[in-house]
């Protein structure tokens, strides 16, 4: 793999971190503003719509900026926005902050699994988008816990202090590594808006949307369920955040090394299962051994749909997959918002800490749903993974080689 692929990876590491340690902290951020925790929830809501609107605009923005500038110039983004939520005075400055951290996450990852799959053989593009992502899961490994601990010890505003300084490590990695890689000839703004025609790239989306939605659903409130439900001591919520991360982190080599072989067969099994193990944790989190155990299978089992679903959606806007591919960043991030909205809604009604896993089962399973009608609508026009010349690429075809000339 690409020494470039290193730092696309330290870039996601300090935007996963800043992404998932709110959920870490959400108790006592909600008693250093006086808010209730379902009130806190909404720095995550409001992540993830700032992920959902800055995708595509960031990418629009970014369309006559070299590749690895535009990544720089992100990353530039999210240090302020993390500045601006450790100075916060008030609760909406901080929810302003995340908004401002949000708008360059989609179109970095976006760009950069763009920028990753063109680093390496087509066989092996899943492969490369997971090494990058894998930074995002080792965040949840690492950078999560650690966050998480200091928050508890020092103050959550330390911690979003030291996820800028991540920001300005990730920008000093892009610029040594990165290479200059020139935009492709002749695609416009229209191309990239031209992949929306395509159903299979909306369908992906709306599984990108439902099957991560599922999981946030779960981890969203999970510090609250696993104090109250399971019996866990609060210190005790970093460990259970590592091992949510190294779910995460199996998960989604797994599913990049799959991906590349039998993409949509590892969509079929990664959605079922996870629709099947949140339905299960509403009973597991009532015991730690059980929790423990169904938080990993959740991070390991969510995070195995990421790397195909991003390089369905590259292969399906092939020739102009760069807003595609933000698109389905922010497609992630509205299911995230989603998801914790519908969680508020379920823990404000009363039904209690576990009534979210009954959400997310919901939608992972209303993802898979749709990836059987996809896989579906695929054999019925004939589309092969492998991006074969002359075939039919859902339903649109595309050009035939040129003929050669016999050999005697």
């Amino acid at each position: 793999m690409p020494l470039a692929l290193l730092a696309l990876a330290i870039g996601a590491f300090g935007i996963g971190t800043t992404e998932f340690v709110i959920m870490g902290l959400l108790p006592e951020v909600a008693a250093g503003y006086g808010v209730s925790i379902p009130t806190a929830g909404l720095l995550v809501t409001g992540y993830a719509l700032g992920v959902v609107l800055g995708a595509p605009l960031m990418t629009v923005l970014g369309t006559r900026v070299p590749r690895k500038r535009m990544l720089m110039l992100l990353m530039g983004l999210f240090i302020v926005g993390n500045v601006l939520s450790a100075l916060a005075p008030t609760f909406g400055l901080m929810l302003a902050g995340r908004v401002v951290a949000s708008l360059a996450h989609g179109a970095f990852f976006g760009i950069g699994s763009v920028v990753a799959a063109g680093l390496v053989a087509p066989e092996k593009k899943a492969g490369a988008i997971a090494m990058m992502f894998t930074g995002l899961t080792v965040a949840n490994v690492v950078g999560v816990p650690l966050g998480t601990l200091v928050g508890q010890s020092l103050g959550w505003r330390v911690t979003f202090l030291i996820v800028a300084a991540l920001g300005v490590l990730g920008l000093l990695g892009i610029a040594r590594l990165v290479p200059d890689l020139p935009r492709p000839e002749g695609v416009r703004i229209r191309h990239e808006i031209a992949a929306f025609r395509n159903v299979q790239v909306l369908l992906a989306m709306a599984m990108t949307v439902l099957g991560f939605g599922g999981v946030f659903a779960a981890i969203t409130y999970i510090t609250p369920m696993m104090t109250d439900v399971a019996g866990f001591a609060d210190t005790s919520v970093t460990w259970l955040l590592v091992l949510f991360g190294l779910g995460m982190v199996a998960g989604n080599l797994v599913g990049g090394r799959f991906a590349d072989r039998a993409l949509m067969p590892m969509l079929y099994v990664s959605l079922g299962a996870l629709a099947l193990v949140l339905a299960v944790f509403t009973l597991t989190a009532h015991t730690k051994a059980g929790a423990a155990i169904t938080i990993v299978l959740i991070g390991a089992l969510g995070f195995a749909t990421v790397p195909p679903l991003q390089k369905r959606v590259l292969d399906q806007a092939a020739g102009a997959p760069t807003l595609a591919s933000a698109v389905n960043i922010g497609a992630f991030n509205l299911g995230n918002a989603l998801a914790a909205w519908l969680g508020g809604i379920v823990i404000a009604a009363g039904l209690g800490w576990t009534a979210p896993n009954w959400v997310g089962a919901a939608l992972a399973a209303s993802a898979l749903v749709l990836a059987v009608v996809s896989g579906a609508l695929e054999r019925r026009t004939g589309r092969r993974d492998p991006a074969g010349t002359g075939r039919v690429v859902a339903g649109v075809p595309t050009p035939a080689p040129a003929p050669q000339p016999a050999h005697h």
